[in-house]
């Protein structure tokens, strides 16, 4: 009944070969309504198939699991490579994610990109990213995943470096590339080591699959010999996986590229590293959460780790920044943190129950977490677009006043702001604020930890607010190009994902207080079942309190036309001040640890050996046999009385032997 999904994948790969190969001979204008039509039909079919899948009957409660497409690729024994599309809970939410956003920016790039020389090369680039990332929700096995996942790094990369010209994009576009190749290769050694010990490229070893019309057999692993591998081959490969995926969503260390990657197109920004590719390691992890519960929950404690200092230390690095568009790319980071500790602290227990909803909150909240961010900062990253165009600039110095420029652009920047800050009545509070609930019964600690990184979230984006749209403008820079309300192809866009995160903050809200049920824990839940939402009051009422209070500070420090306390802290505490600035030497710890060490110590050690050694064996062997052939060159001269003198001389040496002997 899913056969049209096929489509879903095809369109935007039609779109990509036809602007790739035709582009530059059309108008902008066909162009972008080539690559901008293909993705209105993805969406349609995306909101189709949602609509068709959650509102089917479960079966014993439960969401079924259907694989409309699927055949075997590369047959290698028992273990194969299967290409296909699997459809269940988490992967129909992606596609509402992906198709949506990606269509806000499409229609966004006809302002935004409008007289770019390289147009159609870029509405090329979209397609094909959009194609990468909707096969690597839809694949049916870890090995389909690989591969779109590399193609997602592959169009990051083309799109990060679409300013070629410029060296700045270069050298983020290479940047990006090289971190996650070098992520990558652990989540391939994961995936092999995985497939070799288990037989099996499956995501879980459950048979409950339904199977297509005229579809191969889904790949079922070997449960007798997975359990044999459980104790230590199972968790060791999905903890190298995991490093895939934290290079993939810019966890601590591996986040280095994601600041960098805003030299690309700000709609990139937003489709790329706010709302798809960064998510993709949070979707790896709660794709393969059967085979994380059922054989490393200890190992869970890694990503929960890891996700919280990469939270507070992007949060803290956020506080300090002055572009724009790196406050909101250290944002996304400490965001993407929060999705990782929350499928993390989704440990089985509660009850005694492995798969109990409760105890596996902080799945739900994650995924949750995972649809309202992308709205809300798609929005954010599409206005940041909308004030650059108007100021050409980055940096908020040459901002401040906007709000009677551009009213719709502030209006919407505000309230995304708010959603990302945890305000009651905004998408961002009900998802955080689950968050929060699972971080305090997996640990006091850590649930605490993560409410002051709430806090800091909501200071340091009020103080982007009110550096941009409040505070002192820049009456000189303002003189020379007065700010402007964006046309309507880019506010538009801006409307659609604010009505969204209002709407869905709204009823989520209400219903999180007054227990109602189809809310999003109806649809996506760590068992399948209908899991209604339950605020904890308790906790919903302090985090809000602190958000509140958080806003509070942010507004007196930062919304007057004068900053007198900013100025104060930054004089009292410059090294901290320029420390956050500079990432905490981040990039220049890298550098050195990569050129210092790795080169230096490691790489020009075995460069030595490679040429000296190895290549000075094979090049001696060589060496040895042309000297060989050259001294008995003269025994093949060709002359018939010199071998003849040889021949004689051969046969009386030998006679002579004989009759010594």
């Amino acid at each position: 009944m899913f056969e049209y999904t096929i489509f879903i994948m095809l369109l935007p790969l039609l779109s990509f070969i036809v602007l790739g190969l035709a582009g530059m001979k059309m108008q902008h204008k066909v162009a972008g309504l080539i690559g901008t039509c293909s993705l209105g039909l993805v969406t349609i079919l995306s909101y189709l198939t949602a609509f068709q899948y959650f509102g089917m009957d479960r079966v014993d409660g439960v969401y079924q699991t259907f694989v409309p497409y699927n055949f075997t690729w590369l047959p290698l024994g028992n273990l194969h490579f299967d290409l296909g599309i699997l459809l269940d809970p988490i992967s129909v939410m992606m596609l509402i994610v992906i198709s949506t956003v990606s269509l806000m920016v499409h229609i966004y790039s006809f302002g935004y990109m409008h007289g770019e020389k390289g147009f159609q090369r870029y509405y090329a680039f979209l397609s094909l990213f959009t194609m990468s990332m909707l096969g690597l929700v839809l694949a049916t096995n870890i090995f389909q995943m690989y591969m779109f996942w590399e193609l997602v790094g592959v169009s990051s990369y083309l799109l990060i470096g679409f300013y070629y010209p410029l060296k700045p994009a270069i050298a983020a576009s290479k940047k990006a590339f090289i971190v996650t190749r070098f992520a990558d290769m652990f989540f391939l050694v994961g995936i092999l080591t995985f497939g070799y010990f288990v037989d099996s490229f499956s995501f879980s070893f459950a048979g409950d699959i339904v199977m297509g019309q005229g579809t191969t057999p889904f790949i079922e692993g070997n449960l007798a010999k997975a359990v044999a591998a459980g104790g230590f081959i199972i968790p060791t490969a999905l903890v190298l996986m995991f490093i895939g995926g934290a290079g993939k969503s810019a966890m601590f260390p591996l986040h280095i590229w994601l600041p960098d990657a805003m030299e690309g197109p700000t709609p990139v920004s937003a489709l790329i590293h706010a709302a798809t590719m960064v998510v993709a390691g949070v979707f790896q992890i709660a794709r393969m959460f059967p085979l994380w519960i059922e054989y490393a929950p200890q190992a869970m404690s890694i990503v929960v780790w890891v996700g919280v200092f990469t939270a507070f230390y992007a949060a803290a690095v956020a506080c300090a920044q002055s572009d724009i568009k790196r406050v909101l790319a250290f944002s996304t980071i400490s965001q993407i943190a929060f999705m990782m500790v929350a499928l993390g602290v989704s440990l089985p227990g509660h009850h005694g129950a492995v798969l109990d909803n409760h105890a596996q909150l902080g799945y739900m909240a994650g995924m949750f977490h995972l649809f309202t961010h992308a709205m809300f900062k798609a929005c954010l990253f599409l206005g940041a677009g909308c004030i650059i165009h108007a100021v050409h600039s980055n940096e908020m110095a040459l901002m401040g006043g906007l709000r009677k420029y551009m009213p719709i652009t502030h209006i919407t920047f505000l309230i995304s702001c708010l959603a990302i800050a945890g305000i009651p009545f905004f998408s961002g509070f009900s998802s955080k604020d689950e968050i929060i609930t699972a971080c305090m019964e997996y640990s006091p600690v850590v649930g605490w930890i993560m409410t002051g990184i709430a806090a800091m979230t909501a200071f340091y984006m009020f103080r982007l607010y009110y550096g941009i749209f409040w505070g002192t403008e820049n009456k000189e820079a303002h003189a020379h190009h007065t700010p402007h309300e964006a046309p309507l192809t880019m506010t538009i866009p801006l409307i659609v994902l604010c009505v969204i995160t209002v709407g869905v903050g709204v009823y989520t809200t209400i219903g999180g207080f007054a227990g109602w049920g189809g809310s999003f824990g109806s649809y996506v839940s760590a068992a399948g079942t209908d899991y209604t939402i339950h605020f904890n009051t308790q906790i919903a009422a302090t985090s809000t309190v602190i958000a509140i209070l958080s806003i509070c500070l942010a507004t007196y420090i930062y919304k007057g036309e004068q900053q007198p306390i900013a100025d104060r802290l930054y004089a009292t505490f410059p090294r901290l001040h320029r420390a956050a600035y500079k990432r905490f030497y981040q990039d220049e710890i890298w550098q050195f640890v990569t050129h210092r060490i790795i080169f230096r110590l490691v790489s020009t050690p075995i460069a030595w050996f490679d040429r000296h050694v190895v290549d000075g064996t094979f090049n001696f062997m060589a060496w040895g046999a042309n000297e060989a052939g050259e001294s008995i060159r003269g025994w093949q001269s060709g002359d018939v009385r010199q071998y003849a003198v040889w021949f004689i001389t051969g046969s009386v040496a030998l006679t002579l032997i004989l009759l010594c002997i």
